[in-house]
């Protein structure tokens, strides 16, 4: 099935609820949509992307849909699985082909002319280092608790008597299964002074004051447009644990 005007192209996996949602708006809206996961190159994705002194040019093909890739109206970046090699690839050459998509067809969704991006891939990866968060809210003006990366135990155990109460955040999102490939979540706890050994040094860690807090407010911005969102009936520290207990309110955003 051809796509017939400027699409917005959803790229995510299969399980996104948010992408859903989103998706269902532009169907109502009669917005032309093309969902797309990276993760599904090249087994169910065909791209065919052309070059050359007149300009880019080509075509990407899902099971279901067909677009022009240089006709894309708009990118939604949310949540794509990793590329992934033909299984019966060995090892190194897995790793290869894997590589070769990532900046081959990845190249290509991050460079399509004229196209507004929600996020740009390259700006999430460059917002997903922490180090790079907490030194932007800083500048920024925001209040930020004290916070430790490191891997060394002692001088965990000297930031948790200062600082204390403490908790531990793990420094990325990164996909983490057990041997049946269900999903293990890393969540932010708080962290006890007999949890301290020397596994510490086995990589880099972040340990934060904890902040006592009333709610969490998640706040998105579009632009210069900014939409805050009151979260409510958490028990714990991570939110994201408890969304069956959790309710929604909009508020409004500070001036300052």
């Amino acid at each position: 099935m051809a796509v017939g005007g400027p699409p917005v192209l959803v790229v995510t996996r299969l399980d996104d609820a948010t992408a859903d949602e989103v998706i269902t708006e532009l169907n109502r809206r009669r917005v032309p949509v093309v969902r797309l996961d990276p993760g599904d190159f090249p087994r169910e994705v065909t791209l065919s992307g052309t070059f050359d002194s007149i300009g880019p040019g080509g075509a990407l093909a899902t099971g279901s849909r067909t677009v022009d890739l240089w006709n894309v109206r708009s990118v939604y970046w949310r949540r794509p699985t990793p590329y992934t090699a033909d299984r019966a690839m060995d090892e190194q050459t897995g790793r290869w082909a894997v590589e070769e998509a990532r900046y081959g067809l990845g190249g290509i969704l991050a460079a399509l002319p004229g196209a507004r991006y929600l996020n740009h891939p390259w700006r999430n990866r460059d917002a997903e280092y922490k180090p790079a968060q907490l030194a932007t809210a800083a500048a920024c003006g925001f209040t930020v608790p004290p916070t430790l990366i490191t891997n060394d135990p002692g001088r965990v155990r000297a930031f948790t008597d200062e600082h204390g109460p403490v908790i531990y955040k793990p420094l990325r999102e990164t996909e983490y299964t057990d041997d049946t490939g269900r999903a293990l979540t890393v969540w932010i706890e708080d962290v006890t002074p007999d949890q301290i050994d020397r596994q510490i040094r086995h990589t880099a860690h972040l340990f934060q004051q904890r902040v006592a807090k009333t709610a969490d407010i998640r706040l998105t911005a579009v632009g210069d447009h900014l939409t805050a969102v009151r979260i409510d009936g958490s028990p714990g520290v991570d939110w994201r644990r408890h969304y069956d207990r959790l309710t929604y309110t909009s508020v409004p955003v500070p001036r300052r």
